[in-house]
Order: C-alpha cells, then sequence, then structure tokens
C-alpha cells in the first residue's frame, strides 16, 4: 500500500464523520428494509406458531452473540476499520479476506434488487401503472429511484447517512401503528388453533425441525444490516459509538420482529397469511382497521425500502472500497470524487443493480429469489467473523481481560453460522458457489496485477474445491434438478 492509500485511509475529514444517531438510524435502516412487511407471510408459509418461537429463539441468540463479536473485535483490534472484510482477511488471509468482501458485496446489490421489487409493488397500490412490481414501466421506475440515490450518494457520505437517519425515523410509524392494532384485534383463539402445525397436532421432532429450518433465511434475512455501524467504523467520530449503535439497533429491531411476526398469528391462520400478496403487512392491517390501514402501509413500505436501498447502497460500495485500498480489490474500485465517495465502487455496484432490475420482466418471483440469494452469500461473511472471534481468543494470553468469556462467545456465533449454513439447504448453498466463482479470476488477476502470489496452497485448494461446486451446479442448473 503507498503513502497516498494510507493518508486515504487515516486522514478523513471531521465533517464527514458519523455520530452515534446516524450510526443507529444505519443500522436500524438498514435493518427494516423490506422483510418485516413481508414478515408475516414468508414465515407463515412454512412454519407453525411453536416453530416460530424456536426460530426467533434461535436467531436471537445467535445474532446477540454475532454483535457481541463485532462489539468485541471492534473494540480489540480498532485498526480493522473496514469491519467485516478486515475481521476475515486478518484471520485467514487475503483469499478469505476477498471472499468475504465479494459475498457481502454480492449480498447488498441483489438486496437491493429486492427493495426495488417491492417499492413498486407498494407504489403499484397508488398507481395501476406499476402493477405487482415487475413490469417494464417498474423496470423504468426503479432506474430512475437507482440513479437518483446514486447522485445523492456522489454529494457526500454524511450528506446521505442524514437522510437515511430522517427516513428510518419515518418509516417506523406504520409499523408501530400495525403492532398497536394488532394488540386490540389479537384473537386467541386463532392464536392458538394449530400450534405445531403436525399431521398430529402435537409435537413431532423432524416436522418442527423443518419448519425451523425454513425460518432461517427469512430470520437472517430481516436482520442483515447489524454489522452496518460496524462497515463505518472507519467514518465513526467515536470509536465507541459502533458497539452502542449496534446494540441499540439490534434490540430495537428484535422486538419490533417478535411483535409483528407474532401478533399477525392471532389476527388470521396460517393458510390466510401465507397467501397474502406483497406486502402482507398493508393486506392484514386493512383487514383489522379497513382501507386506510393498506395506504398507510403502502406509504411505509415506499419510504422504509427507499431508507434501506440508500443505506444498502451504501455499504455495498465501502466494502470493494475498503478491499482496494489493501490490494485485495481491483486498485480503479478506490477512486474517490471531492467529496470522498468511491465513485467506481458506486457506478459498478448501480450498474449491477441495474443489469438485474430487468429480471423483473422475467420471473414472477425475483423478490423472494434475491432476498434468498442475498441472504446465503452473506453467511459466508457472518461465519468467518464468528470463526476469527474465536480464533482471535484463543490466541489471546491466558491472562487478558474476559478471555473465557470472548471463547465461549466466538464459539456460539460460530455454532451459529455453521447451523445457518445447514439450515439454507444444499439447492441455495450450490447457487452461492455460482456466485463466489467468478470471484476467484477477480482475485487471481488482481494479485497477478499486484506482482504477488495469488494463491497460497490451502488457498488454492479452497479455489480448486469452490470450482468443481460450482461446475456441479451448474450442471444441476442445465438438467433442471435446481431450478432458479
Amino acid at each position: 500500500m503507498g503513502l497516498g492509500d494510507s493518508r486515504i485511509m487515516t486522514t478523513k475529514k471531521e465533517k464527514n464523520k458519523l455520530g452515534l444517531l446516524p450510526l443507529t438510524a444505519l443500522v436500524v435502516g438498514s435493518i427494516i428494509g423490506s422483510g418485516v412487511f413481508n414478515l408475516m407471510s414468508n414465515m407463515s408459509a412454512g412454519a407453525s406458531l411453536m416453530a416460530i418461537l424456536v426460530g426467533w429463539g434461535i436467531t436471537g441468540v445467535g445474532m446477540l452473540f454475532l454483535a457481541l463479536c463485532f462489539q468485541n473485535l471492534n473494540k480489540k483490534r480498532p485498526d480493522l476499520d473496514a469491519g467485516i472484510y478486515s475481521y476475515a482477511e486478518a484471520g485467514f488471509g487475503k483469499f478469505m479476506g476477498f471472499n468475504s468482501a465479494w459475498g457481502y458485496w454480492i449480498s447488498a446489490w441483489v438486496g437491493n434488487v429486492a427493495y426495488a421489487t417491492l417499492m413498486f409493488s407498494s407504489l403499484g397500490y397508488f398507481f395501476k401503472i406499476f402493477g405487482n412490481g415487475q413490469n417494464i414501466a417498474s423496470v423504468i421506475g426503479a432506474s430512475v429511484v437507482l440513479w437518483l440515490g446514486h447522485f445523492l450518494i456522489l454529494r457526500g457520505i454524511k450528506s446521505a447517512s442524514f437522510t437515511n437517519t430522517i427516513v428510518t425515523i419515518a418509516k417506523v410509524l406504520p409499523i408501530a401503528i400495525f403492532i398497536l392494532a394488532a394488540f386490540i384485534a389479537f384473537k386467541l383463539n386463532i392464536f392458538t388453533s394449530d400450534i405445531w402445525g403436525t399431521a398430529s397436532k402435537g409435537f413431532e421432532f423432524s416436522d418442527v425441525l423443518e419448519q425451523v429450518k425454513s425460518t432461517m433465511l427469512v430470520t437472517v434475512w430481516v436482520f442483515i444490516g447489524i454489522e452496518g455501524a460496524v462497515i463505518f467504523s472507519g467514518r465513526a467520530k467515536k470509536r465507541n459509538s459502533v458497539g452502542k449503535a449496534t446494540f441499540l439497533g439490534f434490540f430495537t429491531v428484535l422486538a419490533i420482529y417478535l411483535l409483528v411476526s407474532v401478533l399477525s398469528l392471532g389476527l388470521m391462520s396460517r393458510p390466510d397469511l401465507a397467501a397474502l400478496g406483497q406486502p402482507a403487512m398493508a393486506a392484514l392491517l386493512e383487514s383489522i382497521v379497513g382501507p386506510w390501514g393498506a395506504v398507510l402501509v403502502n406509504a411505509g413500505v415506499i419510504v422504509s425500502v427507499a431508507g434501506a436501498w440508500l443505506a444498502w447502497t451504501m455499504f455495498a460500495f465501502e466494502l470493494p472500497y475498503q478491499a482496494a485500498l489493501r490490494g485485495t480489490f481491483p486498485a480503479i474500485f478506490k477512486k474517490e470524487n471531492k467529496k470522498g465517495v468511491p465513485i467506481v465502487a458506486l457506478f459498478i455496484t448501480n450498474l449491477l443493480v441495474q443489469i438485474f432490475v430487468f429480471t423483473f420482466l422475467i420471473s414472477d418471483s425475483a423478490y423472494n429469489f434475491a432476498f434468498s440469494l442475498a441472504t446465503t452469500t452473506i453467511l459466508i461473511p457472518y461465519a468467518l467473523t464468528a470463526f476469527y472471534q474465536l480464533k482471535y481468543s484463543l490466541q489471546e494470553k491466558q491472562n487478558a481481560s474476559h478471555r473465557t468469556l470472548n471463547i465461549v462467545i466466538g464459539l456460539i456465533a460460530s455454532l451459529y453460522a455453521i447451523w445457518l449454513v445447514y439450515a439454507a439447504g444444499l439447492e441455495y448453498l450450490l447457487l452461492t458457489s455460482v456466485v463466489y466463482a467468478p470471484g476467484i479470476l477477480v482475485f487471481t488477476w488482481t494479485r497477478l496485477r499486484n506482482k504477488q502470489k495469488p494463491f497460497t496452497l490451502i488457498e488454492f485448494v479452497i479455489a480448486a474445491a469452490l470450482l468443481v461446486v460450482c461446475a456441479f451446479a451448474i450442471l444441476q442448473i442445465a438438467t433442471g434438478q435446481i431450478s432458479i
């Protein structure tokens, strides 16, 4: 890394630094995006009340310990300003660091495709020209929003984060009204009518386990963004604000998700919840309070998704930018404008979103596919963070402060990460390998251009194995064994 690169990393102007409120808003704003408005429908499609509660229990504990990993590593390794990417690189080398950045980057912009789908589905409630959000009018509209956000971010990171803070505050209102209405309209007989969701109406371990597994992609999808403050730790005014923002965001969002998903089961039967269109919360609130409920929620979705879309665009360019500063991504990704915005990383990110927006025209399930792929793609960066927390704690001196506790944190977070990979299922993991495999070419080209050896022996074996799995996945797709 040259002297100029070091200066870019270490001399941020104070006016571009972020305080506790905007950092917390980045966490909440990025987590509460589209998922909460379809939560009751997506979870009810495959799980009963008890399975949903178990799923949230696993997710709550797992995500809490993952958040503790972020907090602890942020404290122990303040030099690792790129967060989730830099943890993987510090713990497991350049290639795994690259894969963490690559996977997170892809997850971020693929998730933006899901946001675009739901935004224009909600706009379709007010303007029939957009239909269900997956037609030519929606493609044009999504493209306009995409590039308006692009030019807003070009004005500067702080300007964009301020906008995100205002949007985050505004979008919580319809969710709060839904929760209040759900409390009032809650019916215990509906809530307890089929708590296990099995043929026998009682507990059956294998059946309930499958139901719990079905909730995992949904719960992880709606929690993606918990690391938001860590991603921007290098831009924080105070280092301790990063940990505070992470936990404020986590507990706020967990409470909202639990209330929304559980209360909904006391308003409508599981089959009816599963059959609701997008956004499911709109139809559910309309059934309680009348048409104005649907108007409120659809308006809330538009505001919410706009904020999450903006936040995730910021996350999406920050990772390849930080990786480029460290020589892991191609150097062109570190080019900035006068406001300190990585303009090439931003442009390439939004160009890819633009290309995938056209899938609105060829698929009637773009939202479900996009959020599932975004979720499975981010599992690797999350897992590597947990593994590094465990590795770092084990390597600390015996008398290090809270060493035993930190080992436990790393162990539980690692077990949760392994569980997520298992729960995701073989089909989505195979599809994920197709997404990760092209990164090998980018990594190799970058290393050779920097006159560095591309792989260690272990990294070469991992890369070769990934290519084999990718080839198998492509064969499965070609023969119809896996449906995209």
